[in-house]
């Protein structure tokens, strides 16, 4: 049986969450505001996380202390999106094997967001 838990499983709450990230419920609810982050709700409507959104916060976090802004943030994020549905897995040796198209497609991305300054 997998002991691993489901790193998109939403089940914390925002109390642990704050623990985890040391942010504050504020700058929590300021990220979802922004769409950085859209946590699941429970019956009670209240906000739980997965280890991907607490992953997330963390990389929100890194951005932050690096100088990025919000518009910044969202556009890395996006970017980062579509380039992991562009990219396919590793492989067993933690190396990505691209096709002609798969390559095609990466360099339409990084195309477009060059063109565009990364928005």
């Amino acid at each position: 049986m997998k002991k691993e838990l489901p790193r998109n499983l939403a089940i914390f709450p925002i109390s642990v969450v704050k623990d985890m990230t040391n942010l504050t419920a504020r700058q929590i609810r300021y990220y979802e505001d922004q769409g950085l982050i859209l946590p699941a709700r429970n019956s009670g409507n209240q906000r739980i996380f997965s280890l991907n959104d607490i992953d997330r916060f963390l990389e929100i976090k890194t951005l932050i202390d690096q100088g990025v802004n919000i518009a910044g943030i969202k556009a890395v994020l996006s970017t980062k999106q579509e380039l992991e549905n562009v990219l396919p897995d590793e492989n067993a040796n933690g190396e990505l094997e691209l096709s002609g198209k798969d390559m095609d497609q990466l360099m339409k991305v990084i195309r477009t967001r060059l063109q565009f300054g990364g928005a």
